[in-house]
This record gives structure tokens, sequence and C-alpha cells, in this order.
């Protein structure tokens, strides 16, 4: 099993490798790969050291599977070219996700729907995953009519540069190259990715279309406000979810309980709720703040937190790969 990880040296590609070896994924090459500028780099993996390569080499090399998170652009380019290869390719961009003839996948939801044929496969934004993974066995019980999500989402979603600004900022200097527009320190940002012409910006327009493709169902109404909070790792979300059918409470909870890749966190007599905090380093969604919204019926608050860099990208990711390798969906042989 030979795996490249198109964007090695990055945040998200430095995640890759950690889970990969954590969850023993079962590879026998890795091909680490990364812009010209870092090609010759060395990427510690389990006890060796593999130098990173460039494109064309690894296209080369045919690996079986390609694990990418180097933006958007480089997916566009790259991704058909590992796909004539032969490699099954699972992108962490947005550069797929929304193309009608491409799968976007979370494994607890739509894992089954994977074909040998996939040979692009889009994983979603960080904050969908989360939102989905907590809400669709919900879906299933009582039928989702709308959803209102506010996000609070970490620095570590933009990338290594916004996490220097963040440290510059708390260190009382000036960041030189910053990610945003304005400080992040002792602020907020509503206000992640571009601007689009509705006014709302590009991510919590992904939260919108990303939802209905995952869920199968066009006709989930979302409406999401996403905000940047200087926060090191870990998105948090307050969703409001209002469905077709009444709840009990308890039952919620019970579906919540037994939802894979969820953790119930939610006894506030005992001031326990989900934290950024407490996500950092663990694969699961944490789900807390249960209590019914008493303006209207039928519906839910609740209070969702994940680890954008593990569950929002690499071990999304990594499972997909798991899913394909254990089903004999990948092979160049």
């Amino acid at each position: 099993m030979k795996l490249a990880i198109v964007g090695a040296t990055g945040l998200v590609g430095t995640e890759l490798l950690k889970v990969l070896a954590e969850r023993q994924f079962p590879l026998t090459e890795l091909l680490p790969v990364a812009s010209a500028k870092s090609v010759g780099q060395v990427v510690p993996f389990q006890g060796q050291s593999y130098p990173v390569v460039g494109m064309d080499e690894a296209i080369a090399a045919r690996p079986d599977i390609a694990i990418f998170s180097a933006g958007g652009g480089v997916s566009k380019e790259h991704a058909p070219r590992f796909a004539a290869a032969g490699t099954t390719v699972v992108d962490n961009s947005s550069a797929w996700r929304m193309d009608p003839g491409k799968k976007l996948v979370v494994p607890e939801i739509n894992a089954n729907t994977l074909t040998g044929a996939d040979k692009i496969i889009a994983n979603p934004n960080c904050s969908t995953i989360q939102m989905v993974v907590a809400l669709n066995e919900l879906h299933k019980a009582y039928g989702i009519r709308r959803i209102v999500v506010s996000t609070y989402q970490s620095v570590t979603g933009t990338g290594k540069k916004a996490v220097d600004q963040l440290l510059e900022e708390r260190a009382g200097r000036v960041a030189a190259n910053p990610a945003y527009p304005h400080p992040i320190d002792l602020n907020v940002l509503p206000h992640i990715d571009v601007f689009e012409p509705n006014g709302y910006t590009k991510e919590e327009m992904k939260m919108v279309n990303e939802t209905q493709k995952i869920m199968g169902d066009s006709g989930i109404q979302v409406t999401a406000t996403c905000v940047r909070i200087p926060v090191m790792g870990g998105h948090s979300e307050a969703i409001n979810v209002q469905f077709n059918k009444e709840f009990a409470l308890e039952e919620v909870r019970a579906i919540l309980r037994h939802t894979a890749g969820v953790e119930l966190v939610d006894d506030p007599a005992q001031n326990l709720y989900p934290m950024p905090k407490d996500s950092h380093g663990r694969d699961a969604v944490l789900v807390g703040r249960l209590r019914r919204d008493e303006t209207q019926p039928c519906t839910l608050n609740l209070w969702v937190v994940a680890d954008n860099l593990r569950k929002g990208a690499a071990t999304n990711a990594v499972q997909i790969a798991e899913y394909l390798v254990a089903n004999k969906l990948v092979g160049n042989a």
C-alpha cells in the first residue's frame, strides 16, 4: 500500500502523518509531497525519515492513494494527473466538493456510496463535518427542516500564517505578515474566506451546500454565520435545528450516545460541556448544551466542538482511506 501525502509539510499534512501513525494505517511506502521549495526536506514518520518529493516524481511512483492538503489550485491541477495514473485521490480542499461527479464523504454518513470508480473523493469543510456528524442520526429520527448555525473557528483553520499572527499579537508585536485584515488577538472576525455577492462568506455557503450534499437532502434549509476567534485549535458551533417531528430530550441524548464519532458531554450542573481545549488531539465530535428552543416547536439547541485539524480534516481523510483499503476499492495491481 503506497500512500502519498500532498502538502506533507503544512499544518494538516503534519496532522495527517500523526493520525496515520496513531491509527496504524497499513501503508508499506510513504511519499511526502510538497512544493518545489520543500523538496529535499525530511519528514519524520514512525521512527524513519522520508525525503519530500515533487509532484512529478510522486505521480510517476503511482501510489495507491494520495491524500491532498495543499489548497484548491494544487488539487485542481494535479489531482486529475494522479487519478489518470490509477491513484485514488482524497482531497481536503474545496476544489471538488460541489462537483456533481465527485462524492463528498464523511465516513460515518455516506462512505458506503464509494466505489472503485471514484478516483477523486472530496473531504468536506471542517465546520461542515462536525455539524453533520452530530446531526445525521437525529435527521434520520426526526427529519431536519432547518439549521441555524453560528461557528467559532480556530486560527489553525487558516493555517500557519494565522497561528503566527495570533502568537505575534499575543506577544505584543505587530505581525509582519498577517493572515487577516484585522488583529485577531482579543478580537473576533465575522469573516472567514471571501464574501459572496449575497453577503454571505464562502465558508458560510460551504456549510449550506455541503450539508445538503452529504446528507442527500436538498430540502434541508441551512443558514450560517462563521466567525474566527483567537483560539489555537478546535472549532465550536452553536446549532439551532428545527425538525419535522417532535422529540423527547432523553431520546435525543440516547441517539447521540450511540452515534458513531460523537461523544456526549452534557452535564451543566457539573459545568460539563464541550470546549475547544478538550477537543485537542481527539477524533470525537463533542456535543452538549442540549436544550429545547422554547420559542417554537420541534426545535433543539446544541453546542458542537471538534478538533478541526483532526476530524475536520486529517482524520476524516484517513477514515476515507481506511474504508477504501478495507473494501478493496484501491490498488494499482
